[in-house]
């Protein structure tokens, strides 16, 4: 899982930070959506992985 944090430059003060998760299929599309709006401020991967071994 990734972490896509994004502001709207327009609405919101720049400090001002707003998450979206996104698994590895996902990444590039949201990624790409909101770099070509200029929202996008940084992707990290999430704090909260999946445990495989918990199935």
């Amino acid at each position: 899982m990734w972490v896509l944090s994004w502001n709207n430059p327009k609405l919101h003060t720049p400090d001002r930070r707003k998450s979206w998760t996104a698994c590895e299929e996902h990444l590039e599309y949201l990624r790409s959506f909101l770099d070509t709006r200029g929202f996008l401020r940084e992707v990290a991967p999430s704090a909260a992985q999946p445990d495989p071994s918990a199935t």
